[in-house]
């Protein structure tokens, strides 16, 4: 039967796994232990990208199979085929698909028609890779989940709700500040708080930044525009100014507190020069992480 990555949700029952395989293979990149040799992955992206097409690409390329990059607008999708008609048709030709899409809608029917593995790549909803190359990094800084906050500040959007599943998931505590009418999804909020409390963590929603960051381990934030909002651009910015991160709000985070930012930044708002270039700051460990938590997942799912 296969297996899809559409939620953070797909990966409940072996979350830690996954994570321990994406360790040991960024500890030894062999080239010559290829679990994927001969196997082809169809990338779709409805949304521009750097991490996500180039860490799919050469995790590919190092598990020994290949990928093909897709434009949607490239494809008949552009000019009208279904969505189920393509899942369908590409399943003839590859052995996955990642989709990254405008839509989660989208994303969930490509995986109802598809017959091979669909890998959520982002959407409006979730974004379960970089959740997961996000929760890699913070077993590497501090070598377990228990007992370690983490303070989402910012935008309750697709990375909030994946980042609440999966710190509920390993057992992580976090606290999310966020302004009013900008809370995370009330559905996934209620699922994930379930799961923390079987998994003896706390999930929090509070409106003060100071109060989510308050003697908080790590200090996440991500970018107040995500792409196709350009239009509220101005709002954003005025109701998301007191959210910035910056060195008074680490003040109150504890000492040894990092900094994540799952990248493009937007320097100057959401997050300040000083901050994300401090050696506080690991962002661009993130960002390699995210070859190494997608070459689990696919071998997870494709292997």
């Amino acid at each position: 039967m296969k297996r899809d990555l559409t939620t953070m949700l797909d990966l409940q029952d072996d979350i830690l796994d996954i994570l321990e395989m994406a360790e040991a293979m960024k500890k030894k990149r062999d080239m010559d232990a290829q679990p994927l040799k001969g196997k082809v992955l169809a990338m779709i992206f409805e949304k521009s990208s750097t991490r996500t097409r180039v860490s799919f690409e050469v995790g590919m390329i190092e598990l020994g199979g290949f990928a093909v990059t897709l434009n949607s607008k490239d494809l008949q999708m552009g000019r009208g085929e279904t969505v189920a008609d393509t899942a369908r048709v590409l399943s003839r030709y590859v052995d996955g698909i990642m989709y990254r899409a405008y839509e989660h809608s989208m994303v969930l029917e490509l995986a109802k028609y598809a017959t091979v593995p669909v890998i959520n790549g982002l959407d409006n909803f979730e974004h379960p890779c970089q959740i997961m190359a996000d929760l890699l990094t913070v077993k590497e800084r501090f070598g377990q989940f228990k007992g370690i906050k983490m303070a989402y500040v910012g935008d309750g959007n697709n990375v909030c709700n994946s980042l609440m599943l999966g710190c509920a998931m390993v057992g992580m505590d976090l606290a999310c500040g966020c302004p009013p009418g900008y809370e995370p999804d009330p559905e996934v909020t209620k699922r994930a708080k379930a799961i923390a409390k079987a998994n003896g963590c706390r999930l929090s929603i509070v409106e003060s930044p100071k109060e989510a960051a308050e003697g908080a381990d790590i200090v996440y934030t991500d970018v107040w525009v995500s792409m196709g909002q350009e239009e509220e651009q101005r709002v954003r910015e005025k109701v998301f100014r007191p959210y910035q991160v910056n060195a008074e709000l680490l003040a109150g985070a504890h000492e040894r507190a990092i900094v994540m930012h799952c990248l493009p930044a937007h320097r100057g708002m959401e997050i300040t020069d000083d901050v994300i270039d401090s050696e506080r700051s690991v962002v661009l460990d993130q960002a390699e992480n995210r070859l190494h938590a997608q070459k689990a997942i696919m071998v997870a799912l494709m292997g």
